[in-house]
């Protein structure tokens, strides 16, 4: 199990990582609130902004993590 977590690990990474920058950085100009009638936008913005890193933190390290841990405490090796 750890070899295909680091595998899809690998894998993964890089579009991962990707699609996160894209999108953040395309929100980015929505998350500063410049112009005019911005201020409505702007939580937006920086809720999806916030809530694309949660979800890329929880995908590349949280999840993988808690798949070793879940196989190491079914092996005994940790109570």
């Amino acid at each position: 199990l750890r070899e295909a977590i680091m595998e899809a690990g690998r894998v993964r990474f890089r579009p991962i990582l990707m699609t996160t920058f894209t999108t953040a950085t395309g929100l980015f100009p929505m998350s500063l609130g410049l112009g005019k009638g911005s201020e409505l936008q702007q939580p937006l913005a920086i809720s999806v902004i916030g809530g694309l890193l949660l979800a890329t933190f929880l995908t590349l390290i949280l999840i993988p993590l808690s798949y070793d841990l879940a196989e190491k405490r079914k092996e005994g090796k940790i109570r």
